[in-house]
């Protein structure tokens, strides 16, 4: 006797969104997903990008192969370690987002989640606009014969990215310069010194432990800096 198979329902509401719920400062929502792309020989090249909503900045650009979610707690681990403790984290219904070890994780060290809606790509829209201009800039007019080689010319992109492409939005800054003036204006101005990222011990993160098991940690070692300029 056959029982009735129970549909899984996804997660993910307009709540999400990035019209419903907007960083305020930086390192208050970072937005992730996962970009694709194939080498010289036809093998898949995944890369997983974390975008700070209110600076900008690309905090992560990840490539390999595949990811699991075991791989996204291990790289978020590091840069809680690093850079701090986001209070929230946008991304879709992918498998490695939701699955139990991920939220779990952030479960734990109180980070919230904002799921968009199925199918509603525009619901994560920086994230989604920094993926429009890696694959016009980068992707598409690039032939990767190794990942080595494309983790190394994606790397380089992405500090071109943070530290010399100015951006509307930012008032003509880059990501780092905007993060630079906004951090000088919160240390002037005292009413404007509130938390950020929540720090955080390896002791907190133990679950997760870093493993280094995609590119070095120095790749991970970017502007800590994330804030507009006081005068702006």
């Amino acid at each position: 006797m056959s029982g009735k198979r129970i549909k899984k329902r996804r997660l993910g509401t307009t709540e999400g969104s990035i019209t419903r719920r907007r960083a305020e400062r930086p390192d208050h929502v970072w937005s992730i997903d996962f970009i694709f792309d194939r080498n010289e020989n036809g093998r898949p090249l995944k890369s997983l990008s974390l975008i700070d909503d209110f600076t900008g900045e690309c905090i992560a650009l990840e490539v390999n192969r595949k990811f699991t979610g075991d791989d996204l707690v291990d790289l978020l681990s590091d840069l809680f370690a690093i850079r701090g403790v986001p209070k929230f984290i946008r991304s879709d219904n992918g498998p490695e987002f939701i699955g139990r070890r991920v939220r779990q994780f952030l479960e734990k060290i109180n980070v919230g989640a904002f799921y968009i809606e199925p199918g509603s790509l525009w619901q994560n829209g920086y994230v989604e606009s920094f993926h429009s201009r890696i694959r016009d800039e980068c992707l598409a007019c690039e032939v990767f014969t190794t990942l080595t080689e494309a983790r190394t010319v994606i790397a380089a992109w992405r500090q071109v990215y943070n530290h010399r492409r100015p951006h509307s939005s930012l008032g003509g800054h880059t990501p780092a310069d905007f993060s630079s003036q906004w951090s000088a204006c919160v240390r002037a101005t005292p009413s404007l010194q509130k938390p950020t990222a929540i720090p955080v011990t390896q002791s907190i993160l133990s679950n997760g432990g870093p493993k280094s098991w995609g590119m070095p940690k120095a790749h991970l070692l970017i502007n800590n800096n994330s804030l507009p300029a006081c005068s702006q």
